[in-house]
């Protein structure tokens, strides 16, 4: 079993585990320290704003009838499951994909978490522009979006490899 962690991805799970704590972490701040619908500016572009999305990514599905927190909860531990098996067939020399899938596993399971548990996912992170609004995040969305955007880019990378 220690083979797996020195020969493949699962090296990198302790991404996944750090991904975990840190979004629950900065998700029990905002549930002790922002009330509900509250906006405090950081920047002139940014606020921490305390909202719950009880759909997915962009509040897709958020005004069904309930069967989404346990239709999104079993998506996310079957990706994280699948993942987590592609992640074992990484090699050692293998460095950016596992990265990426470490950091996909560690937001899936932050924000199933959150739905198992509450429900609903806690979102406080938005980025805006006079009256353009991204829609609010959280730490977990910014992992499973940095580890797709690291997939295309190790994508890339292994296809250019390929044609040389």
């Amino acid at each position: 079993m220690l083979k797996l962690f020195k020969l493949t991805g699962w090296r990198f799970l302790w991404i996944s585990a750090l991904v975990f704590a840190v979004d629950q972490s900065t998700k029990a701040l905002v549930l002790r320290d922002i009330e509900l619908y509250q906006a405090i500016q950081v920047l002139p572009f940014f606020n921490l704003t305390h909202v719950y999305n009880y759909g997915a990514a962009f509040s897709f599905l958020h005004d069904a009838n309930g069967w989404q927190r346990w239709f999104f909860t079993v998506i996310a531990f079957a990706v994280s499951g699948f993942v987590l098996w592609w992640l074992k067939q990484t090699t050692k020399s293998q460095i950016l994909l596992p990265v990426a899938f470490s950091l996909i596993i560690g937001g899936a399971l932050g924000n199933a978490y959150d739905r198992l548990f509450l429900g609903y996912v806690i979102d406080f992170l938005v980025l805006y522009y006079e009256q353009w609004q991204w829609p609010a995040f959280n730490v977990a969305d910014s992992a499973i979006c940095l580890g797709a955007l690291l997939l295309l880019i190790d994508m890339f990378k292994n296809k250019e490899e390929k044609d040389d």
